[in-house]
């Protein structure tokens, strides 16, 4: 499922600098994974797009 997370959040993030929680789980929505709860998932999302709205200021 990492890869697909992955390629997802890139589309996503190169859209919408500062996603919501929905749009994120939109994004993923395709992306099956049975590791988590998509909690870690959704918080990494927020922590890269975070990262990525520092890196730019």
């Amino acid at each position: 499922c990492t890869p697909g997370m992955i390629m997802s959040t890139k589309a996503l993030l190169d859209r919408k600098v500062n996603p919501s929680d929905e749009e994120i789980m939109e994004a993923i929505e395709g992306n099956l994974c049975r590791c988590t709860g998509y909690y870690k998932i959704l918080q990494a999302i927020r922590t890269a797009a975070e990262n990525l709205r520092k890196a730019n200021e």
